[in-house]
């Protein structure tokens, strides 16, 4: 999700819940203690120089039972955010810590964000020799063409 359209959705809820990907929810006494930009410059392993730029939300779990988060809260932390530190209309990438801090994209199911797993990749595949990915069909998906083989084709 953008920047841009968490506004839009924190405008029209109540509550602000984040549901993780193995469907459990982080704790109602979260707090979101850092909004900013995380700009990450590096060389893939087939020597290209790449650039990301994300927005960043940092979840903690505070056991703060008395002060849960609200929509308005945190549309005004976004608003101090872009005006302090000028931050666009981004993708949002979230830190959470479970066993380690993971990083998750964002996504809105109608009722709850959901934090999305996300994956390594190599991005320089035909650089290094890792093969394209084959295209897999099913053999019922092939049309039906007509054999110069039939049998009563005298060959």
């Amino acid at each position: 999700m953008k920047l841009s359209e968490i506004k839009n959705t924190l405008k029209t809820v109540d509550t602000v819940n984040f549901e993780l990907p193995n469907g459990s929810f982080v704790a109602e006494s979260f707090h979101v203690t850092e909004v900013g930009i995380v700009t990450k410059n590096f060389i893939d392993c087939g020597g290209t120089v790449r650039n990301e730029k994300v927005a960043n939300f940092q979840l903690w779990n505070a056991n703060d039972f008395e002060h849960r988060l609200k929509p308005a809260k945190l549309l005004n932390i976004i608003a101090l955010s872009e005006k302090v530190l000028g931050i666009e209309d981004l993708e949002v990438e979230v830190e959470y810590q479970s066993d380690t801090i993971g990083k998750y994209a964002l996504g809105f199911n109608g009722t709850n964000f959901v934090l999305l797993s996300k994956q390594t990749n190599c991005l320089a595949k035909d650089n290094c020799g890792i093969p394209p990915e084959k295209l897999k069909i099913n053999l019922s998906d092939l049309k039906s063409q007509s054999s110069c083989c039939t049998p009563s084709g005298g060959s």
